[in-house]
């Protein structure tokens, strides 16, 4: 399951990054917003409390999305070597509760058994679809990684399922978060949050994820296949382990 994006805040989003959309060619820009709308449908449709289901890998990789992986070496908000065969991209909301569904469950396995083997890359992208509280938790992610804390800061957020929109990511409790997570210069943290690079960063993430088409959290690529919503382990398993004898390991 995934949870979706408010349609008011979705078409104003979309007006203002609209110049924007320019990252992936058009044929697959268009299959993976089918992919991402054909698995919503499937989701609405069958109205399950539990992970989503579906196709893991329905649409063949393209290299304008194989180019979207970053791997730089300084990036805080990415995990495993940067020159890892499978990297695996994350359009997530602090909020999101099926984000945090995946980033309890599936988030270690696949850390165990790839990352820390040099398999996989994982590359957060900052997407807050559910207001405000997702957009500064969504800041407060990304002033952790300025302290070299992001992944700490992921963790204490996800740890528990939290209510969205009731105080959970307010800014007092950001700093919670963020002294739990081991950050120990409160001042520097509350003003990165603040900054305009902060901003500009996030911002960033959501362009490229809107010009994909992705409507709803989490999702994901994993070497430009686009998998959607907090789906079983084993799904991502396979998707890695294919992409990884693709790519020759």
């Amino acid at each position: 399951m995934t949870g979706s994006i408010p349609s008011s805040s979705r078409r104003n989003r979309r007006r203002t990054i609209a110049a924007a959309a320019v990252l992936a060619a058009a044929a697959v820009t268009a299959a993976f917003a089918l992919t991402l709308d054909d698995a919503h449908n499937r989701n609405e449709t069958a109205r399950e409390p539990a992970v989503a289901t579906g196709p893991p890998v329905p649409a063949p990789a393209d290299e304008s999305l194989l180019a979207l992986a970053r791997r730089d070496t300084s990036d805080a908000l990415a995990v495993g070597r940067a020159d890892a065969p499978v990297v695996m991209i994350e359009y997530s909301d602090f909020q999101c509760p099926f984000c945090g569904q995946f980033a309890r469950k599936t988030g270690p396995e696949l850390l165990r058994s790839y990352v820390d083997k040099g398999i996989l890359r994982i590359e957060w992208r900052n997407f807050p679809v559910f207001g405000e509280e997702s957009e500064q938790a969504a800041l407060a992610g990304w002033a952790a990684g300025q302290q070299k804390k992001f992944w700490k800061f992921h963790d204490v957020a996800y740890s528990k399922p939290r209510e969205r929109n009731t105080g959970e990511f307010d800014a007092e409790n950001l700093i919670a978060i963020a002294r739990e997570a081991g950050i120990t210069d409160i001042e520097q943290f509350q003003a990165d949050m603040a900054s305009d690079k902060a901003r500009s960063a996030v911002q960033k993430d959501q362009e490229e994820g809107y010009s994909l088409g992705v409507t709803s959290t989490p999702a994901f690529l994993i070497n430009g296949k686009p998998i959607l919503g907090a789906q079983p382990t084993a799904t991502f398993k396979e998707a890695v382990e294919t992409a990884a004898k693709a790519a020759g390991r």
